[in-house]
């Protein structure tokens, strides 16, 4: 199956575009994949699609200007496997709350939190949050 069809996007950036992508990735501790994500999310924000019209007739919005954000200070834990995901689903139980975070397109990871925590983490379906792999244990945070 070609990777197009799977949500694959490839495309050429410039060597100096390239070391500025490496060095906020290195900076920041997320991966090229999750930088690009998030700035695709960050389209959002221009929900109506410019027409070529209106770009002909106002050339100074012929491209979106993007804010640039400082990188968040990296969450510190002794684990080496930390994953970031968007929750999917909040079973909230008496006692327990039942995570769901997709990691990539499709690949869900699942753990079992009391629900004290998912209260304090403020989870909810929609929200970004990382897995923290220990062992055999999967640990959700959040910034």
């Amino acid at each position: 199956m070609p990777r197009k069809s799977q949500g694959w996007v490839t495309f050429q950036i410039s060597e100096e575009e390239r070391q500025i992508l490496e060095e906020f990735c290195q900076n920041s501790q997320r991966t090229k994949t999750e930088i690009l994500r998030e700035l695709v999310r960050g389209l959002r924000k221009y929900s109506s699609p410019l027409s070529l019209s209106n770009i002909q007739e106002k050339p100074e919005i012929n491209k979106p200007e993007f804010e640039v954000v400082s990188a968040k200070k990296p969450l510190k834990v002794s684990s080496r496997n930390v994953l970031k995901g968007v929750v999917k689903r909040v079973t909230t139980g008496t006692v327990n709350t039942e995570i769901t975070l997709e990691i990539v397109h499709r690949v869900e990871l699942t753990s079992m939190i009391t629900r004290v925590s998912a209260e304090e983490l403020e989870l909810s379906e929609g929200t970004e949050a990382y897995a923290v792999i220990k062992s055999n244990d999967i640990v959700i945070a959040k910034d």
